[in-house]
């Protein structure tokens, strides 16, 4: 507990169960413009509960200017304000003067500032932290926004601004600004940030998805895409033509699984996204088109084949491309990301999971210790989730959003691990109030599907992101799919191009 540095000044006693966590002496106010017309008193942070409250005192029989009277004094005192109530603190640490705050409460409304005369802002911030659940603004690194102590992400119950609030889709000419006369994107992370917070127009994602999977580089033009869409249209072909003229001996011993696997295949496509118009209907030649691609896929990548989930992938990719070999390649720019998910040792799946409970166990901790004590901790419950990256958990244009939100890799590239912790955070009352087992979890964490909030997730994705910090980042173990290609792997032909 902080100590104050002064014990001449007394305080009324606390409420029972009550703990003072912060103690400082002549913290003050200054009601009008003049230096001399102050009033100091004792600020605390009391806790009680799982609450925390504020309170600042002033002191009695204080000599001070005449013009200050009693009611001015009481006009001021604050009994105990709870952090609930609390919108944000500013600090102000000027090179010449006195360290100050500003609290600013939920209705707009704010204290007069608080002028620590003899230190203390540092401690009462650091004091704060540990009992409420705060975040560092992105406008302003001094402002420092605060949330409730007892269930953290509760943003439908407040109207706080976490970070940088979502913006409309990227257009036309927005998007034109990016790219300079050759088609080169000039800021490849000031792009991300901008599809981080408003996604992009329908009409541009074929150009931008390939971007932001690392099929285009972002530093490429024009005519360098357009010779790699030539170049890698033949590749596309030639690799297709090998398993639709029927595995040799030599390729049938390499690759003994590919019929059992292009049946597999087959049982699949007719089950995926049916219900949209662009898959709807018999002998709609788009799964043809699905069938072959995955079909492609397992002939150029022997050694993962095809896995169930794989063609809840593809689709949407195929859906947006509108071209079987831009589409293909853009799903191998996935899997590159997504592809340990398949692995049959389920090794990417646990480690993503293991993952997941670390950053519960550091975000939520009741809920976390609730998933302990009824044996839920294996997060098994979230696999759909991360497996296909929330498919079937949105419809087609939130999911596309959603996709390319996650794609940008902006404040982290285990974002999706951020958003299972939001949407676990939204029902975390829910889950622990029903006394939910695993099965019954599993049950109601599948009945979300298509009642979730997108922007929502989002929003508290990146304050949960925010906030865990370099501690989020250090639960995540180095490896964790999905991971950032170290370059782009077509940078060698774009080069062999431009000297053509």
């Amino acid at each position: 507990m902080m100590r104050s540095d002064s014990s001449k000044h007394s305080s009324s006693s606390e409420p029972e169960g009550a703990e003072v966590v912060y103690l400082k002496d002549n913290v003050t106010i200054h009601p009008t413009q003049f230096a001399s017309e102050r009033i100091s008193g004792r600020l605390k942070l009391i806790k009680q509960g799982a609450s925390l409250f504020m309170t600042w005192i002033p002191y009695k029989g204080q000599a001070t200017n005449a013009r200050l009277s009693e009611k001015d004094r009481s006009l001021y005192t604050i009994r105990a304000v709870p952090f609930t109530d609390v919108r944000s603190i500013r600090r102000h640490t000027p090179t010449l003067g006195w360290q100050y705050i500003i609290v600013v409460l939920s209705s707009g409304l704010a204290f007069p500032p608080f002028y620590f005369y003899n230190g203390g802002v540092k401690e009462f911030l650091a004091t704060m932290k540990q009992h409420v659940f705060i975040v560092r603004s992105l406008e302003d690194a001094n402002v420092f926004v605060v949330n409730d102590f007892q269930n953290p992400v509760q943003f439908d119950k407040l109207t706080l601004v976490w970070g940088k609030a979502r913006q409309p889709p990227l257009g036309s000419e927005e998007w034109a600004t990016f790219l300079d006369s050759e088609g080169r994107v000039m800021d490849s992370k000031a792009l991300r940030k901008r599809i981080f917070y408003g996604g992009v127009e329908h009409v541009f994602r074929r150009e931008v998805w390939a971007l932001l999977l690392g099929y285009h580089a972002y530093d490429s033009t024009y005519a360098e895409r357009e010779c790699l869409r030539y170049h890698k249209k033949l590749e596309y072909e030639t690799i297709k033509r090998k398993w639709q003229q029927g595995i040799s001996p030599e390729q049938a011993k390499i690759f003994p699984n590919f019929r059992e696997m292009k049946g597999l295949i087959d049982k699949d496509v007719v089950r995926t996204d049916r219900s949209l118009s662009f898959y709807d209907g018999d002998d709609n030649p788009n799964l043809n088109v699905l069938c072959d691609i995955l079909s492609t896929y397992c002939f150029y990548n022997f050694d993962l084949g095809y896995c169930q989930g794989m063609s809840d992938l593809l689709s949407p990719i195929l859906f947006v491309m509108e071209d079987e070999s831009e589409s293909f390649w853009c799903f191998v720019a996935l899997m590159k990301r997504l592809g340990p998910n398949f692995n049959r040792d389920q090794s990417g799946m646990r480690s993503q999971l293991f993952a997941l409970s670390k950053l519960v166990e550091l975000l939520d901790s009741p809920l976390h210790n609730y998933f302990k004590q009824n044996d839920c901790l294996n997060y098994f419950f979230c696999f759909r989730w991360i497996l296909i990256q929330f498919k079937r958990e949105f419809e087609y244009e939130k999911l596309m959003r959603l996709w390319e939100v996650l794609w940008t890799h902006y404040l982290s590239e285990h974002m999706h691990l951020y958003a299972c912790v939001a949407i676990l955070k939204r029902y975390h009352n829910e889950i622990m109030g029903e006394q939910m087992d695993f099965d019954t979890l599993l049950k109601f964490i599948n009945e979300l599907s298509g009642h979730i909030d997108l922007d929502a997730v989002l929003r508290d994705a990146e304050a949960l992101c925010i906030f865990a910090g370099e501690n989020g980042a250090a639960s995540i173990p180095p490896g964790t799919p999905p991971s950032l290609p170290v370059e782009n792997e077509n940078s060698l032909l774009y080069s062999q191009v431009s000297t053509r």
